[in-house]
């Protein structure tokens, strides 16, 4: 079995839920596959499925390098919780005190992202402080 139909349906994934500048390629037996998700969850899902298709990772057939891609200051972005509010931070950890809450669908305004996992946000009432990126879908 060629490795494209081992993964295919990692790679339907991928070309459905929006990654960008997707590239699938194989060399010697393995399966590169590279983009930039729409957001944390995407990406999140992707290794989900292919941890079902290749458990634990041990085939060793697949090199995944699918990236969040990096919200640009000023841009909007909605709040994608399951059903809750987001906590907004004080700082980019779970560490650091709630300043506020996003609720769930509200879109917020990007100031900048402080790593791959905390952007600096502002809701429209004005509320500053960090949020985990896998909750932000750009707008």
């Amino acid at each position: 079995m060629a490795v494209q139909e081992k993964y295919a349906e990692l790679i339907n994934a991928a070309k459905s839920s929006g990654v960008n500048n997707l590239q699938v390629r194989e060399e010697n037996n393995v399966l590169y596959i590279d983009g930039q998700a729409p957001s944390g969850q995407v990406k999140d899902n992707l290794w989900s499925i292919y941890n079902k298709l290749d458990p634990d990772f041990r085939s060793g057939d697949v090199v995944l390098d699918v990236n969040v891609a990096e919200a640009a200051a000023g841009s909007k972005a909605k709040v994608i919780t399951e059903s809750t509010n987001l906590n907004i931070r004080k700082g980019p950890g779970t560490d650091q005190p709630i300043v506020g809450k996003a609720a769930h669908n509200e879109v917020v305004t990007v100031q900048s992202q402080a790593n791959d996992q905390w952007s600096l946000i502002k809701t429209d009432k004005g509320v500053e402080g960090y949020v985990y990126n896998q909750y932000l879908q750009q707008v």
